[in-house]
């Protein structure tokens, strides 16, 4: 039996991480990332300690718009800071961290489901 969620096409879908880097829909990118289900951004954040609101401000301008971040912080789950939170809040965007192999998949899933999701992701 097949598991693997169907994504629609035309979408970006992570479909390796590792290695310092991604490949979404075919393509490999090194370093860290932010994936939308429409495009693909280069991300100047290395490691957790440098994630700040203006790191992921660029989210909020993202059309159509997005109502989920995911945030891949490395192998090591941590706390979002306060800022990070309160402007993508007032963006009325849920943001939720978690290590990078689980917000890949995960988002991989949300976006199977058609839900307005994006994902910053640190490279391990």
């Amino acid at each position: 039996m097949d598991i693997t969620p169907e994504i629609p096409a035309g979408r970006k879908y992570i479909d390796h991480y590792g290695l310092g880097g991604f490949r979404v829909a075919g393509d490999r990118y090194e370093g860290s990332i932010i994936v939308t289900p429409e495009h693909v951004w280069m991300w100047p954040v290395s490691i957790f300690t440098e994630l700040t609101a203006e790191s992921v401000a660029q989210v909020l301008a993202v059309e159509p718009s997005v109502e989920l971040l995911l945030i891949g912080c490395g192998d090591r789950v941590a706390r979002i800071p306060k800022d990070v939170r309160d402007s993508l809040r007032a963006g009325s965007i849920i943001v939720d961290c978690m290590e990078t192999g689980a917000a890949c998949r995960t988002y991989n899933v949300l976006l199977a489901e058609e839900r307005r999701v994006a994902v910053a992701l640190i490279s391990i």
